[in-house]
Formats: structure tokens, sequence, C-alpha cells
């Protein structure tokens, strides 16, 4: 059997020149007259060390990274295809402390498989959710994603027992599983990742979703900034409908379920559920009025099961499993794994999954190593755009729903945006209003006037224009928007702005506006 040698398809490694370098292994492997081969793979989440480079040995498989084409003639001159020696050599990828340290349930498989290969899904445990799924009932699968605690992991973190629950008790003549993949907050890619580097994870949790259900058909709507994940998802469901595990007869048991997959065309407010069924069924993407729920009336009036990429891509190690095993990771009500992204000013950056409680001190310093400047940090955002400003201080908070619903912030969709002490927290409060008002469907009056009115009041704060009653004003306004909005856009853009003025107060009374301080590269050696 040839050597395997791993080059992942990632996005994130695509733009740090993966496909240079597997075309150079390519080249020396040919030269050498080598039996080895080389294989596209998904993303292991440590960012910092893409293009990571990955060989299988007979004691397992031994990483190089950050790989560059220069280096690779010499790395097969040191026995690369034997996981020799080489400064670039991270030892056996899975004793890395970023991997060890970690919980991978959903994220399994993502980085080890080659992700069109349904015969490497299988082999590392893909589809064996959905083979117990067939054999239970409808109840009884929802019962099972019900006890296991599991919440959606888009950001609202709505227990998905309940609203798959509501789909089945619900009467019609067709149902429908929609997988929100418009992953646009900013610092998150996990559901990017899981697109690109284990798809079928997906297939399996919609169609478990559609079996439990009694859903037909399901859509993923995908960010229009994804090309190679909607290439990847769309070649995806065609092999599982070859193979028979989609289509009208679903492995062979007579029930039915297919997928397709459908592009968004670039707004932000097309994340939230019923702007994206606008979207799907062919008109501007606008807020809907709640209620009736999606649950309930959905696309196109009819019940629908709306879910985060990693809600649904989690089921199949719940149905696995069982309710049990997922349950007993986190804290709480919060229950599983979250998968975090460390993003922004930060050493490591990457994707981490640990069960809930882990902290976000834990998380920026135990993972990311703290900042890549190395100044002091100041403040972190967790939860995208619209999530709040933490200070040093509240480092120690767990990661928790209702911890972070008791600072006034959310967990969100993972993503952890760190910042060290060059930030300005005025104009990040400006960057939240402005951002509202840009991405606003100008459905609701607080959302669509209430956003551009908050621009103009905190650049009256930064000017030191009556500045006590503009602050005062401000306060007003995030009031209105919280109680008012339609929708989270609006009604959470204050979190960021309130958290930036409560704990960063001296940014918001200084006599001039300084310019942000630019941020110094990322340190290229990678962490041994």
């Amino acid at each position: 059997m040839s050597t395997r040698i791993y080059v992942p398809c990632d996005a994130a490694a695509l733009a740090m020149g993966a496909d240079v370098v597997a075309r150079a292994i390519e080249t020396q492997i040919a030269a050498r007259r080598l039996d080895a081969e080389v294989v596209r793979n998904g993303s292991r989440g440590m960012f910092w060390l893409e293009p990571l480079v990955e060989v299988d040995t007979p004691k397992g498989r031994v990483g190089y990274g950050r790989v560059i084409p220069e280096a690779v003639e010499g790395m097969f001159d040191r026995n690369l295809i034997e996981g020799g020696a080489h400064p670039l050599c991270i030892g056996l990828t899975e004793e890395h402390p970023y991997l060890k340290k970690q919980e991978r349930l959903t994220f399994a498989r993502c980085g080890i498989t080659d992700p069109l290969s349904i015969d490497d899904y299988k082999a590392h445990n893909g589809y064996r959710g959905l083979q117990r799924a067939l054999n239970m009932s409808a109840s009884g699968i929802v019962d099972e994603v019900l006890n296991s605690g599991l919440r959606g992991r888009g950001g609202a973190g709505f227990p998905t027992g309940i609203k798959w629950r509501t789909v089945l008790n619900t009467a019609a003549d067709q149902k429908y599983i929609v997988c929100n993949a418009d992953e646009g907050d900013s610092g998150t890619y996990a559901d990017r990742m899981i697109m690109e580097g284990d798809p079928f994870v997906l297939i399996e949790g919609m169609t478990i979703a559609g079996i439990a259900v009694g859903a037909t058909m399901g859509y993923i709507y995908i960010r229009s900034e994804y090309p190679h994940a909607v290439r990847t998802m769309r070649r995806a469901i065609e092999i599982a409908r070859a193979n028979g595990y989609l289509g009208t007869n679903v492995c062979g048991t007579g029930k039915s379920f297919d997928l397709d997959v459908r592009m968004g065309a670039g707004a932000y407010i097309c994340g939230e559920e019923t702007s994206l069924l606008e979207s799907l069924e062919g008109k501007r993407g606008q807020i809907r009025p709640k209620p009736p729920l999606p649950a309930i009336q959905g696309l196109f009036g009819k019940p629908t099961v709306m879910n985060n990429v990693i809600s649904l891509a989690t089921v199949p190690i719940i149905l696995d499993k069982g309710a049990e095993f997922y349950r007993d990771f986190g804290m709480g009500r919060s229950r599983g794994t979250l998968t975090i992204q460390l993003a922004g000013n930060i050493k490591y950056g990457g994707l981490v999954e640990k069960a809930f409680g882990i902290t976000l001190r834990e998380a920026i310093y135990d993972f990311g190593g703290g900042t890549a400047t190395g100044r002091p940090l100041r403040a972190v955002q967790v939860g995208g755009p619209l999530g709040a400003y933490f200070p040093e201080s509240l480092l120690d908070t767990p990661l928790d729903y209702e911890k972070f619903a008791e600072l006034k912030g959310l967990v969100g969709h993972g993503g952890i945006v760190v910042f060290d002490d060059t930030v300005d927290l005025a104009k990040q409060a400006r960057f939240a209003m402005e951002f509202c008002a840009i991405e606003s469907c100008g459905k609701c009056t607080p959302c669509r006037v209430g956003s551009t009115r908050g621009v103009e009041v905190i650049d009256r704060i930064i000017a030191n224009e009556d500045r006590t009653k503009n602050l005062e004003l401000l306060d007003d306004l995030c009031e209105l928007l919280l109680d008012g909005s339609l929708c989270a856009l609006g009604g959470l853009t204050p979190y960021p702005v309130l958290s930036a003025v409560r704990y960063f107060p001296e940014d918001f009374s200084k006599p001039a506006s300084l310019p942000v301080a630019s941020l110094s590269a990322q340190e290229k050696q990678p962490w041994h």
C-alpha cells in the first residue's frame, strides 16, 4: 500500500499556498519514483501551521508546518516519506498539545479523512448514527436529541430537540430541513471547516433530521463567500445519492430524503432564520414577524427544521454514541462541546473543540498563546460583531450560555476575537452601530434608523461634543434597539456598544481620538 501524504484543501490552507505545496510534493514523488500519493484532506484547525503536511507512518501521522514549496525538496532529502526529522516537523500530529487537550466530537474526522471519500468517512465511524436512527421511531430519534441537551450552535442556543419535536407534531403534506450555513460573524469559520473538511457528517445529520420529523427535502444555504464549501457540498451530495444515502430509498428502507445547495448573495441579515427563508423562496432577505414560528410555518409556509451547520453535524455522534455520552460533556444547561474559533490579535489562531465550561482565559492563553503582538490583552469580543467586549478582568468567565447572559454577553457561534492594548473601544462601538446600519434589512424602524442615529451620537461623543448628554442619549437609544427591534441584529447591537462604554469608559472621555496603532505581523515560526 502506497504511503499517504496529506495536504489540506481547506480555504485557509489554500490561502497559504497549499495547492503549490501539493504540486511540489507530487513532483518529488514522481522524480524519486516513490510509492506514495497525495491526499487532500480538511484542516486540523491549527491555522498558524498551514499548510500542515502530514505523512502516514507505522507510528502514526507525522506533521510538518508551516510548509512552503521551497522546503519540499529538502523534506524529501530528510526522508519525509517515513516521517523523517526536519526543522518543520512537529512530531505526531495527534500528540501536539493544541490537539491533545481538545475533546473533538463534531470535528472528530476533520483534517483526518479525504472529504469526498465516502469509504473514508464510513471507515471513521461515519453513517453509524443514521443506521441506528433508521431502526428507531421518529419520536425516539427526537427524544435522543432532546435528552442529549444539544442546543443551537448558530448563536441562539435554543434546544434542538424542542424545535424538532414541534415540526414532528405539526401535521403537513410537506416538511423541510434547512441548514443555515450563512456564517457571517467576524472571526468564525467552523461551519466552513466542516463543509470543506467533513461534508458527509452534515449530510448525515440532515438526513437523520429528515427521518426524525418526516421531512423529505433539505436545503443548505451557504454564503457566497464560501465557493470551496459550495463545490465540496454539491459533490458530496452527488456521492451520497449515488451510494444510496440520499434519494427516494435511503439505505434501502423506502424512506425518502434529498438535499440541495443554495447560495446566498452576501447579506449578513440572511443569517437570521426568517430572512434566510425569504431568500430561499427567491424574495428579498427581510425579517418575518414571529409568530408564526418557522417550525410551524417556515419554508413555503410548511413546517421547517432550521438549524446551524454545527448543530446538524453534531447529531450523528449523538445517535451513534447515545444522548448520555454527549450530555456528559459541558456544564449547567450548556451540554456537549463548543467549537471555539480564535481570531484577531492572537498568536495561535485556529479552531478548538472543548466541552462547555472552559474559561476565556484558558482558550486565549492555553490554546491561543496570548496576543500575536506580545502586548497586553485589553479586550475580547465573543459571539461575533453583536457580542459584548469583555475586559481582562472577566477572562475567567466560563464559556456557558447562562454565565454569558448574566454579563449581557453572547457565546454565539463560538467566535473569539482578541485585541491588545492599542485598541480604541470607542471606535469599536462606532463600528458596531455602523455595521448594523449597513446590514439592516430595513424592516423595522429601531434598527434601520436607530443604528444610523447611533453612529452620529458616537461621533459626537468621540468629538467631545456635549459628551455627558450624548452618553445618556446613547444609553436611551440602545434601550430602544434592545426592546423595539424585530430581530437580533438590532436587538443585540447594543451589547458591544454598552459593554464598551461600561468596561472601557476612558476611551469615551479622551480629549481627541487617536488612530489605532497598527498590529505587528503574527509570528511566522510554528509552535512546537
